[in-house]
């Protein structure tokens, strides 16, 4: 169990990349980009990085104050990526449920990833940095030890995880857009946390092909092979899904009826 400085360094080193993120948003926006598209790969990156650091320091704080501070603390970070990302996803599957739906075309969604992959790989020195300062004992060592995957699972059973898990957390992102009720946003965080926290021991509870790209690609414990099958395959399969799903009569007439809803379906 950690100590109370180390979770104050955490939270510090947390907020410290919110803020960088923040000034590089407004940088974007002062840099008058006259192509939308442009200006969006440029967010995508900015949110992809800000994701991929915040979720690095995340791990010292799961390690050491435990699964329901890690989600306290993620819990109140989707909040404020709801609220500051704009268009930007961070999540390269989201640009694959655009194909699906006919907004975008293949290559741009492919263009959109290697943006985010692009803030997800810049995400590695600048943690590395921070950790390798050693200002709490949480981070001593910890710079360039060797990391392991989270995935406790057989591959199979990590991407049915992966995938449903993803699928699920879509669905309830439209249908709580759609239906846009009071704490909306924190609606949407709790569910989305709650089941990361669910998966949590399984197959590290990602749901983003990115995130656990910058996080985990490479770490003892699984192959390249199984961690594209388990955090790419799974988790786009699951959320093409949700776009279908969504659009469902039946799936739609069920969910309204849960709710004690009526809606156009």
């Amino acid at each position: 169990m950690g100590g109370i400085f180390g979770l104050i360094v955490s939270s510090a080193y947390i907020g410290l990349t919110c803020l960088i993120a923040w000034w590089a948003r407004q940088l974007a926006d002062r840099l008058q980009i006259e192509s939308n598209f442009k200006k969006l790969l440029l967010l995508e990156g900015i949110a992809t990085w800000e994701l991929c650091a915040t979720c690095f320091e995340l791990i010292i704080v799961a390690d050491n104050y435990g699964v329901s501070t890690y989600a306290l603390f993620l819990f109140v970070l989707t909040i404020w990526w709801s609220r500051n990302w704009g268009d930007a996803t961070a999540c390269p599957y989201t640009h694959f449920e655009d194909v699906a739906e006919g907004k975008k075309l293949i290559g741009q969604a492919l263009v959109m990833i290697l943006a985010q992959l692009a803030g997800g790989l810049l995400t590695y020195g600048y943690s590395q940095f921070l950790w390798s300062l050693e200002v709490s004992a949480n981070h001593r060592g910890r710079a360039y030890e060797a990391c392991t995957a989270d995935l406790q699972v057989p591959a199979l059973i990590g991407a049915v995880i992966e995938g449903a898990a993803t699928c699920v957390c879509r669905l309830a992102s439209r249908f709580i857009a759609e239906l846009n009720p009071a704490f909306g946003s924190e609606l949407d965080a709790f569910i989305g946390t709650s089941l990361v926290v669910a998966a949590f021991n399984y197959s590290g509870g990602y749901f983003n092909p990115a995130l656990a790209t910058s996080l985990k690609l490479g770490c003892d414990g699984h192959t390249a092979e199984q961690h594209f099958f388990v955090y790419w395959i799974g988790s786009t399969v699951g959320a093409v899904a949700s776009v279908f799903l969504f659009k469902n009569p039946e799936v739609r007439a069920k969910v309204f009826s849960l709710l004690g809803k009526e809606k156009d379906l």
